[in-house]
């Protein structure tokens, strides 16, 4: 009979867990409720706080703190130049000036859907509000000055290098991760000094990597040495966590799993899309944050195609999805923003509580890792 095998590893040690699974840092979802849930049962809860300015970044970090005395972690987005696109290496009209033509092309999207636009005012930054613009360098900088004042256990990089803040993180005891979805950037990163690097394959929701998971883990693996890995990309059951703990990596990094979860910060539409999924149901897009992002199909993802029409780059697409995202909101509709997931979703049945995911997360790959059954001999 074979031997049952504990889910422990050094990132355990590292980030003083008892499992070796942590909640991805998802923009929006992964807020303080559902962080401390995962940190409470023995994970490392991660918030995705890609979008909150830095008040709003602040009173997330200390009302995790009042929900979990646990480790858990931050999530922000460093990347190297948030307007790099094909227009920076051609000539003809910049991002900004072909915004109000994509704007007017977003706004006759609502008028054919039938949705009505937002007031003006709900959607744009108040005179009085003197917080830097949204994915703009002044946007993550102000970011990390939080993160850094905070004193937080753990800080993520879900995209770019955090080298350059390094220094400050250490002396606060952070530990440190970054993103990769290439074997170049776990390079990058690893020279940084971080604590561990999580391999992203082109399964998983949101932002992610050209390249498969199963390609994608083994090679970061290789890549960086006695750095430990967290394999990333479709990885929704236990299953999953074993096979990314069979390819290398020491821990796992999970996010549309928990999406399904009652105390995910997304609505209820938009959890009942991820239930009634398939394997099928996502495309990469960049018709939402202006970079690749996995993406469950949608009436604006297919527009935009159908359309022919070229996304804009970061920051100038959220100015442009911003308003369309918000009002299908506001109507419950999850034809046009049913949210990000990847391609695990086809096993995801029902909602459930975080603590319930994570423990079937934890017996799943501790009884795949105790023997597999469907080979002969």
């Amino acid at each position: 009979m074979a031997q049952q095998k504990k889910l422990q590893s050094r990132v355990c040690e590292i980030l003083e867990i008892d499992r070796p699974i942590v909640l991805a840092g998802m923009g929006g979802a992964s807020s303080p409720a559902l962080a401390a849930a995962v940190s409470n049962a023995g994970g490392l809860g991660v918030l995705g706080a890609a979008a909150c300015g830095p008040r709003q970044l602040r009173e997330w970090i200390r009302q995790t703190r009042e929900m979990t005395d646990k480790p858990f972690g931050v999530d922000t987005l460093l990347p190297a130049s948030v307007r790099r696109a094909s227009y920076d290496d051609r000539e003809g009209p910049t991002p900004a000036d072909l915004l109000p033509e994509r704007q007017a092309f977003a706004e006759e999207f609502m008028r054919k859907e039938g949705i009505d636009p937002l007031e003006a005012r709900s959607r744009q930054r108040g005179p009085d509000d003197d917080e830097p613009a949204l994915f703009t360098k002044e946007f993550f900088e102000a970011q990390m000055e939080v993160i850094i004042q905070e004193r937080v256990p753990v800080y993520a990089s879900g995209l770019g290098n955090p080298g350059p803040w390094m220094s400050e993180l250490r002396a606060n005891g952070t530990k440190v991760m970054a993103v990769v979805g290439a074997v170049r950037h776990a390079i990058q990163v690893k020279s940084s000094g971080l604590d561990i690097i999580v391999a992203q394959g082109h399964d998983g929701g949101g932002h992610n990597s050209p390249v498969g998971t199963m390609a994608l883990i083994p090679q970061v693996v290789d890549a960086v040495g006695d750095t430990p890995v967290l394999g990333a990309g479709g990885i929704s059951d236990g299953r999953g966590v074993a096979a990314a703990l069979m390819l290398g990596a020491e821990g796992v990094w999970v996010g549309s799993a928990f999406l399904a979860s009652e105390e995910a910060n997304i609505f209820d539409f938009q959890k009942q899309a991820i239930v009634d999924a398939t394997e099928e149901g996502t495309s990469v897009s960049r018709t939402v944050t202006g970079k690749p992002a996995r993406i469950i199909r949608s009436k604006w993802t297919e527009h935009w195609l159908r359309e022919d029409v070229e996304p804009l780059p970061m920051p100038y697409q959220g100015m442009i999805s911003g308003p369309v995202m918000a009002a299908a909101n506001r109507d419950g509709r999850g034809d046009i923003n049913p949210g990000f997931a990847g391609q695990g979703i086809g096993m995801i049945k029902a909602v459930r509580p975080a603590k319930e995911i994570f423990d079937e997360l934890v017996f799943g790959a501790e009884q795949a890792l105790a023997g597999t059954t469907n080979l002969l001999g």
